[in-house]
């Protein structure tokens, strides 16, 4: 009787998934230019040294509560009635109280404004 040798058993290969790995590595780099390169002879404004200041139109929340409108002080319901209602849009310092900031959106929602917009500044780093 002739014996058959035992199967071998079938390693693993990880080439086919390091191809494939690496084709979806050339694909994602490909794929991934989307927009077109900007011209290299474009030179981008600088704004770092620009003075930051909130729109004349906004309504200034400052650090301590208090609210102002064009430098004058003022409040939630006297800004509402002064100037009617629609969009208002409220500048907030950056230390101000969460807390204090829902009051005022809240108030002047109450006051008749249909929404309030927070301008905000966005910094690129």
């Amino acid at each position: 009787m002739i014996r058959q040798p035992p199967p071998r058993k079938k390693r693993d290969s990880t080439i086919p998934l390091i191809n494939v790995v690496f084709l979806m590595l050339v694909f994602f780099l490909i794929a991934g230019t989307v927009a077109p390169p900007l011209d290299p002879n474009l030179h981008l404004v600088q704004t770092n040294e620009l003075e930051g200041r909130e729109p004349p139109d906004a309504l200034v929340l400052h650090a301590d509560g208090s609210l102002s409108f064009r430098g004058q002080p003022t409040s939630a319901d006297a800004h509402a009635a002064a100037n009617g209602t629609g969009p208002t849009r409220i500048v907030p310092d950056r230390d101000v109280p969460a807390q204090r900031l829902m009051e005022v959106t809240g108030a002047l929602r109450r006051a008749g404004a249909t929404s309030v917009i927070l301008v905000t500044e966005r910094a690129l780093k």
